[in-house]
């Protein structure tokens, strides 16, 4: 197994929180798009998506970030 490297950690952790910032600025996005009786269940839709993006990244897409590649392109579902 490889030494972390922690610029590699800081990058990452820096872009989650991008993400997280930039959940309910999408939420207030699409609640402005939609008529007044909408706007909540629109930013409920965002962040439910939030949430189910969290548990794929957790269950698959680490692993495809992390993995051992293939080609030089992809991770490999190893570390699911």
């Amino acid at each position: 197994m490889t030494a972390l490297n922690t610029g590699d950690i800081a990058f990452l952790v820096i872009c989650t929180l991008l993400v997280f910032l930039m959940t309910p600025g999408l939420a207030l996005f699409y609640g402005g798009m939609v008529r007044k009786r909408n706007v909540l269940s629109i930013m409920m839709q965002s962040y439910a998506a939030m949430g189910v993006v969290t548990v794929i990244w957790v269950l698959f897409g680490y692993s495809l970030a992390f993995g051992p590649d293939h080609g030089h392109i992809i991770g490999g579902l190893d570390r699911t």
